[in-house]
This record gives C-alpha cells, sequence and structure tokens, in this order.
C-alpha cells in the first residue's frame, strides 16, 4: 500500500548501498518515497535491482522488504551520480575509516561523494549525512564542498543536517525503525524538516539540535561502550591471573543497581566501535589529547593477543605447543549471525597463532574469507585433527555443537571459549579440557 509523503521531499537518493543505506532506501520506499539507490558496486546494484539483499547474515525482514519495494517499483539502484539531480532528497551513508597511524579519518568516500552532490545541489535540496564522522567535520567538510561546488550557501539556499546511524548488523531494521535518533542541523529549520521525514520511519524520539552536537552523540556513544568493554577485557585478565572466573564476578557485580560491566572477549570488531573513539579524540587535534580513551583503544586491540596466549598455555598444559599444532577457529565475523567481518578479532589472534607457528583453519556458517585466511563453511573439516578448537564468534550455531561428534574429529581435546558461548559441561563430558577468556585455564590459574 502506496503511502502519501510531502511533495516537496518525495524524491530520495541514497548514496552508498550497505549496511546502513539498503535498510534506509527500502523502508523510505515503503512508506511512499520515490527513492534511487546509489553506489560504485555494479554487483551490489544489479542485486538491488532484482529485488535481492545482496549482504550475507541474517536480517529479519529486510531481504523480503528489500524484494517488495523493489517489486512495486518503489526502489531502484544504478551506478550513475546524475541521479542526483532530480532528488528532493540526498541520504549520504559511505565508509569513513580512520588511519590510526597518521591519526587522520579517510574521508575520501565521503569527500566524493558530497564532491557528487555538490555538482547536482539545487536550491531547496536537502543533503542529510548519516556517515559517522569526527566533530566538526560537517562545518570543516561537508559545507564547504556542497557550497564550494554549487555555489549555493547552506542554510539559505538548500538545508544540511547531520543525522548520524545507529544500526547494527544483524539488527537493521529494528534498529532503524525502533532506536531514538539525533537531528542535527545547519538550522533550527533544516534539523525539523529532515525529522519530518524521519518520523514516518522512527517510532522513536527525534531530539533535533545543531551538527557539533549530532557529530558527539555518536562518537561519544560508541566510545562510552568500548571504554567499558576495556574494563571487562581487563577485568578478564585479572580474573585469569588470580584464577578467578570473571563472568561469575560480571553477575554479581552486575546485581547492584546502576552497575554494568560489559562482556569480556577476544577483542572489539566492527565498523563502528574500533574506529569512533578516534573520531572523537580526532575532533580536538592539536588542542587537547584524551587519555582513557586512548588507553581503552589499546587494552581492547590487545586482546586477541592475551586470547593468543590462552591457546597456547592450554596447548601446554595438554602437553603440546602451538609450534606445528592445528587451531581451528569457529567464528570468523565479528557478529554473531553476521558475514561482516570488518575488524573481526578472529583476524589478530589467527595471525598471532600463524606466527608461532601453528596450521589455522578457520569456520564460518557465513563468512566466505578473511583476509589471507580462508574460511571454510564445513566445520569438520576444520575440526578433523585439530589440537584446539577456539571459539571466536558466538554464532547461534555453536551454541549447539555435538561435542561427541568433535571430540572423534579432533586430534587433541582441547578446548578455549572466547565468548562464553558453548556449554562448557557438555564439552568436558565429551573429554575436553576446557579454557575460557575471564576464566583462564582448568584447574588453576592463567
Amino acid at each position: 500500500m502506496a503511502h502519501r509523503v510531502a511533495v516537496e521531499d518525495r524524491r530520495v537518493v541514497v548514496i552508498g548501498l550497505g549496511y546502513v543505506g539498503i535498510p534506509v532506501a527500502a523502508k523510505l520506499a515503503d512508506v511512499g518515497y520515490d527513492v534511487t539507490g546509489l553506489d560504485l558496486d555494479r554487483a551490489k546494484v544489479d542485486a538491488v535491482n532484482a529485488g535481492r539483499y545482496p549482504i550475507q547474515g541474517n536480517e529479519p525482514g529486510l531481504p523480503e522488504l528489500l524484494a517488495r519495494v523493489v517489486a512495486a517499483g518503489r526502489l531502484r539502484a544504478t551506478t550513475d551520480p546524475e541521479a542526483i539531480a532530480q532528488a528532493d532528497v540526498v541520504f549520504v551513508n559511505v565508509q569513513t575509516p580512520f588511519d590510526v597511524e597518521a591519526f587522520e579519518p579517510r574521508y575520501t568516500h565521503l569527500a566524493a561523494a558530497l564532491g557528487d552532490v555538490g555538482k547536482r545541489l539545487r536550491k531547496g535540496m536537502l543533503v542529510i549525512v548519516e556517515s559517522t564522522i569526527a566533530p566538526t567535520t560537517m562545518d570543516r567538510l561537508a559545507r564547504p564542498t556542497l557550497e564550494k561546488a554549487s555555489g549555493l550557501v547552506a542554510g539559505r539556499d538548500f538545508d544540511l543536517v547531520h543525522c548520524p546511524e545507529r544500526v547494527m548488523p544483524g539488527k537493521l531494521l529494528k534498529n532503524l525503525t525502533t532506536l531514538a535518533r539525533v537531528v542535527g542541523g545547519v538550522t533550527p529549520a533544516a534539523a525539523e524538516r529532515a525529522s519530518r521525514i524521519y518520523r514516518r520511519i522512527v517510532s522513536a524520539d527525534l531530539d533535533t539540535t545543531d551538527m557539533l552536537t549530532a557529530e558527539l552523540v555518536k562518537t561519544a556513544e560508541n566510545t562510552y561502550r568500548d571504554v567499558q568493554i576495556a574494563f571487562a577485557n581487563e577485568l578478564a585478565r585479572i580474573a585469569e591471573t588470580l584464577g578467578a572466573d570473571a563472568w561469575r564476578v560480571r553477575e554479581l557485580v552486575n546485581k547492584v543497581p546502576e552497575r554494568h560491566v560489559h562482556l569480556p572477549g577476544l577483542g572489539v570488531g566492527g565498523h563502528c566501535i574500533p574506529k569512533d573513539p578516534w573520531l572523537l579524540a580526532h575532533g580536538t587535534k592539536g588542542r587537547y589529547t584524551p587519555e582513557l580513551i586512548v588507553r581503552a583503544r589499546a587494552v581492547n586491540e590487545a586482546a586477541p593477543q592475551a586470547a593468543a596466549a590462552l591457546v597456547e598455555r592450554a596447548l601446554v598444559r595438554a602437553g603440546g605447543s602451538v609450534a606445528g599444532s592445528r587451531v581451528a577457529i569457529l567464528g570468523a565475523s565479528y557478529l554473531p549471525d553476521s558475514d561482516d567481518t570488518r575488524h573481526a578479532p578472529t583476524l589478530p589472534l589467527a595471525r598471532a597463532l600463524a606466527a608461532k607457528g601453528a596450521t589455522v583453519a578457520i569456520h564460518d556458517p557465513f563468512a566466505k574469507r578473511l583476509e589471507e585466511f580462508p574460511v571454510e563453511a564445513d566445520l569438520e573439516t576444520v575440526v578433523k585433527d585439530a589440537d584446539v578448537i577456539v571459539l571466536a564468534t558466538a554464532h547461534a550455531a555453536y551454541r549447539a555443537l555435538d561435542w561427541g561428534r568433535l571430540a572423534k574429529l579432533a586430534r587433541t581435546r582441547v578446548l578455549v571459549d572466547g565468548r562464553n558461548t558453548v556449554s562448557a559441561e557438555a564439552a568436558r563430558k565429551a573429554g575436553f579440557a576446557v579454557s575460557a577468556v575471564g576464566r583462564g585455564l582448568e584447574g588453576g590459574s592463567a
């Protein structure tokens, strides 16, 4: 059923058909907007035009929604930036990676997208940047790029808004439609105009503010999570050293109101959390250098190496060594039931073990490859003749593994659980020596 929308904002272009752009485009089309998705990836464009969701992993409702709006003629995709010229509203959803060594965000994709928009910008258009960016980027990059290319003035001739996305793979539609959004406008009128669009697809609060505040909110929320996870990971190291159970400690601490210790693990993955703290810190470059944020990043980046050391100790306790061993890693993606391997902790873990002389085999039900490591879809192929099994991703399929079957396939029955996911009792009954991040080795301290 088509819906009526404001005539002046009916035609929408969404730049970037990835984890953010596709659900935004599909949902806008679903409520009646005439939507064109723009992406440089021809295979992705062809998939969308065929009504097929081009990303692997479990995304409840999204493949069906995409197929429906494409079939209804309300969503199409193209590689031609000329589509922008006919738009009333343009959403920008491109990647904004951060180069930690240079301490600089890489805005190549963002600058190119804004340049394409600027060349085709008309009076009265609304440009919404949903990509996560460092504070001050809207005023230092987005606004001048658009104004220089178009000869128009933001806030007078066209509206400019920063409304950072808050989605997560595996929950794209749910997060898009149910989480509150911060709508930062170059003017209050611009923020309100964008809010009228978001109100059609978001059932939660829409808080209007200025662009800088919106930039700070998004980078701060993921930095908060990174700092909290760093504490959980450091607590896990302390518990391992003392021979205690960090998961039990966490459970008991969290019984106190307003306490919420996060989950320890192999590290922090994904496109957002490893990057956003650096974006937040970059906003004050040359004027103030954060300390806690930087230290938390270091703790979380070191977590895969700490897990590799735990694997090595588990092998030594079983009478073996890393050198010459076969390590079966279960999970390549950073997020359960997703194919998203961006900044996945499995990669530095695998590299650390391979550098010590191990042969590494990786299984994942969704991901196909992890940099230089192939990823197998057949679990038994990966586990066969393994000296240690390492649980790296909390995929739902790993919660019900047949440990009796795996015990027959493995050469040595050693398990290291990096996500507190598997049934330790079931694995032990099958003869496995079970170790875990936050618990260390069975029978004593790490």
